[in-house]
């Protein structure tokens, strides 16, 4: 009797764990096909993209046109809203010295917007179990020389790590090493093994922005997933969702960097900037981009073709002290987030020339895009526009722990 009765608890165990994994395996399966690309998700991107300068927004178009001509914005320009873009425009030149003007498709180098896509593939990789977000870098990287610095810190810049763009480049200069040939995320964690620059700070004491963590982020990505951080961007974000002109531009796979769009730095086009070896490494920059590619990238967060929506809520906390009550920064995401007002996440970008701000409010349904190449403060002017949208102004001194706008009628 003893003997049937165990028996039938062992049979039930086993149904039951089938059961268990059969549905596990079918929810995985439903997942992964619900990333696969088909033909009607072009079709329904190319509707999106669809722009009719007859109907564009006027308001826009003259304030886009004010801030090129009195402030000296160089680049390209868009506003989405509810899925439809109410303004477009590229205005002045790719590359001054040659003359090129900038086309609505140019590429340009998107500097730290990289790193929403760095915090997209952790979560990816989080998602499907291979990382964790309790990760030690050790892990990954054994002769890392630091104590404490998990992806759970990395991502929010708590690791209170150097940054090392500062420290490779004086490393580089003082050997006298190769300026030109770019320079790879494992060669930089080789030398942080070796040298072990000392750290900022110790890991979760304070919010320290860097591209330290971004860059381990991106090694991180190259350990786990067995493909080059290009690779791995191309097959998991860009083609799943329809980004066809975005690509990883490294100069550690490239000797020139094929696309036309130049940075010019210190507010003048007489400084075109050449890329050398600190373009080598990725994750905290190096991928390029399109105004209407970054379009897609925010409808395929939405729909939970890249992430879930559980990832992206994560994602999407501030996991610091937030600056003015409202500014904040969460998995590769600079956040606007305050009771009763607009989710806005976002990200700039600063780099060799580039200077750029991606602003999604979520609430509204608004897309935001700046991508210039000439490094000035035109950027600092787009209050109007944000109050013209009715959405928070992004701008870190815009406003007080109580929420108000100094000099603003904000609600």
């Amino acid at each position: 009797m003893k003997f049937k009765i165990l028996l039938a608890a062992v049979t039930l165990s086993v149904f039951t764990l089938n059961a268990c994994t059969s549905k596990e395996e079918k929810e995985k399966k439903t997942a992964e096909n619900k990333k696969i690309r088909k033909p009607e998700d072009d079709k329904a991107d190319s509707l999106l993209l669809v722009y009719d300068k007859n109907k564009e927004d006027r308001w826009i178009a003259d304030f886009v046109n004010n801030l090129h001509k009195k402030y000296s914005f160089n680049g390209n320009v868009l506003v989405a809203k509810k899925g439809k873009i109410i303004y477009q425009g590229a205005k002045g030149w790719a590359d001054y010295l040659h003359r090129d003007s900038l086309k609505i498709n140019s590429e340009f180098e998107l500097a730290s917007i990289t790193k929403t896509f760095t915090g997209t593939a952790i979560m990816q990789l989080v998602e499907t179990g291979k990382l964790s977000l309790d990760d030690n870098v050790k892990k990954f990287f054994p002769n890392f020389p630091y104590d404490g610095i998990t992806v759970r810190l990395l991502l929010p810049h708590r690791s209170g790590m150097m940054n090392y763009v500062y420290f490779i480049d004086d490393i580089w200069r003082k050997e006298k090493r190769d300026m030109k040939k770019g320079i790879t995320n494992q060669q930089v964690m080789q030398v942080i093994a070796e040298k072990k620059p000392n750290p900022y700070t110790k890991p979760d004491k304070v919010f320290h922005y860097n591209n330290s963590n971004y860059m381990v982020l991106g090694a991180i990505i190259e350990k786990v997933s067995g493909m080059r951080y290009s690779q791995y961007m191309m097959e998991h974000i860009f083609k799943p969702a329809g980004m066809k002109n975005t690509h990883v531009y490294s100069k550690a796979e490239y000797d020139k960097i094929p696309v036309d769009v130049v940075g010019h730095d210190r507010n003048s086009f007489r400084y075109s900037v050449v890329q050398n070896f600190l373009d080598g490494p990725v994750g905290d920059k190096g991928i390029y981009s399109t105004l209407h590619d970054l379009v897609l990238y925010d409808k395929y967060l939405r729909n939970e073709r890249l992430l879930k929506n559980s990832s992206l809520d994560s994602a999407y906390i501030g996991r610091n002290k937030p600056v003015n009550g409202h500014f904040n920064y969460g998995y590769g995401w600079r956040m606007f987030d305050g009771k009763g007002m607009d989710k806005v996440v976002y990200h700039t970008g600063w780099w060799h020339g580039f200077r750029h701000i991606y602003v999604r409010n979520l609430d509204k349904d608004i897309v935001v895009i700046f991508l210039g190449n000439l490094t000035n403060a035109s950027l600092m002017h787009l209050d109007e526009l944000y109050k013209y949208l009715k959405m928070p102004i992004i701008r870190k001194g815009a406003y007080t722990g109580s929420g108000s706008a100094p000099g603003s009628d904000e609600d």
